[in-house]
């Protein structure tokens, strides 16, 4: 390049045009990326494999190991989940399962953008300094242990305010074990059940430590930046997740829906996985290809025709092909290990599996092209998608898997019942 301005050309016509500066990108203008000068260029250890050259195979084997082992992990805390859901602390205090998908689903949001942040650093040689690299993860974890703290109590706070709308009254009695639940573990929060004095504790005592992640985050102005308006996002997935645990909590104890507390966790996670995976690396190419307020030329719609999103040659959309062939097989993979382990527990009927398996489908088809969406409109707004997409998306993921399995369950009940119905009618009507 000779430093003049050129039009915006596909990865798959070029390979990478330059090399990034640490830590800066280069700029950009409507019409395409500056060059960089050359006293600028830094020799960066190369991506895994470049845009241009990367595959579906290639891609299909970075995912499915950490998918599979992450939904085995799913499958593990479904089956948990079903025990626990009759000790006496959820039985008596049933706002304890609304908690559970905006819980579960404040980890993977905390954690996922988390990866996304430093995949995005690593691939554009922002941590390639070990100096550097210490005082990013640093920053970055403590981070999202403030955020963990205070959008948990949130998240308790919501649960009440769903209870007692369902309801129609609110208990200030489980305030405290809510509040201590949520920021600690189930089992802490069991104990202090009958303990009035070790539930407030227990939200002061992790409270005390915000302090001190807040001076490690100050390390790192962009973390800080994060942390003084990057609330937004978590807090309203909490909220979107929140009425995906009011389903739970409506459904779980029904015999129609005997299997919920099982196979919540594993759509909702499974989902959820996926479409941070997507939405992280269309964040990274966005990052590599362009400027924050600036869309790629070939990306300029905001919404997208689905086919270009799941049908096209495009990196990002040969990635979303690979996530969606890998939920059929692994909700297949992880249904059949909570059968061998629970049995009876689990509807085994060929109605059910099928309509599971579709609301699975449909579940990661809407969220991937969302995130697609998404991530164009948070990068034309100058947002960093990292940060504001993924809680979105799966906090979505959450309700929509949650709406999406208890309609399997009614619509399987619904046909078993009909069908049984069917042959003691024919039994009766029969010869005697």
């Amino acid at each position: 390049m000779d430093g003049t301005k050129t039009r915006q050309r596909r990865p798959e016509e070029v390979g990478l045009p330059y090399t990034l500066n640490p830590g800066r990108l280069p700029a950009a203008s409507e019409d395409g990326p500056r060059s960089v000068p050359e006293s600028q260029r830094v020799t960066t250890k190369p991506l895994r494999t470049e845009l241009s050259r990367e595959t579906a195979l290639a891609i299909g084997f970075q995912v499915t190991v950490p998918f599979m082992f992450a939904g085995l992990g799913l499958s593990g805390a479904g089956i948990l989940l079903d025990y626990f859901q009759h000790w006496p602390a959820f039985v008596e205090i049933k706002d304890l399962l609304t908690l559970v998908p905006p819980l579960v689903g404040l980890k993977g949001n905390l954690e996922m953008t988390l990866a996304s942040r430093l995949s995005t650093a690593a691939n554009t040689g922002q941590i390639d300094d070990p100096q550097e690299q210490h005082r990013i993860i640093s920053s970055n974890l403590a981070l999202i242990q403030v955020q963990a703290t205070v959008v948990g109590l949130l998240a308790a706070m919501a649960a009440l305010l769903l209870g007692a709308v369902s309801r129609g009254e609110l208990d200030f009695a489980t305030v405290k074990l809510l509040c201590a639940s949520s920021v600690s573990t189930a089992f802490l929060a069991a104990f202090a059940l009958d303990n009035q004095f070790l539930a407030p504790l227990v939200c002061i005592g992790f409270m005390a430590l915000t302090p001190v992640w807040v001076l490690i985050a100050k390390q790192n102005p962009p973390i800080m930046k994060i942390l003084k308006f990057g609330w937004f996002p978590i807090i309203l997935a909490m909220v979107i997740s929140s009425f995906g645990g009011l389903i739970l909590n409506k459904t779980i104890s029904k015999e129609q829906y005997k299997g919920m507390a099982i196979f919540t966790p594993i759509i909702c996670g499974v989902g959820g996985n996926l479409v941070a995976i997507q939405t992280s690396r269309i964040s990274t190419y966005l990052h590599m290809w362009s400027t924050p307020g600036v869309l790629p030329l070939w990306m300029k719609k905001i919404w997208p025709n689905p086919c270009s999103t799941f049908c096209t040659s495009e990196i990002n959309s040969m990635s979303a092909r690979v996530l969606i062939f890998l939920v059929i097989p692994g909700h297949l993979i992880f249904f059949y290990v909570i059968y061998l382990v629970e049995g009876r527990s689990v509807p085994n009927s060929k109605i059910f599996v099928a309509f599971y398996l579709l609301a699975g489908l449909i579940q990661v088809t809407v969220l991937l092209y969302l995130a697609e969406v998404m991530a164009r409109l948070m990068w034309h707004q100058a947002l960093d998608p990292d940060n504001h997409c993924i809680p979105y998306l799966t906090g979505l993921g959450d309700l929509l898997g949650t709406g999406l399995l208890a309609l399997c369950f009614l619509i399987s009940w619904l046909l078993q019942s009909e069908a049984e119905l069917d042959r003691i009618s024919g039994s009766a009507s029969g010869p005697s």
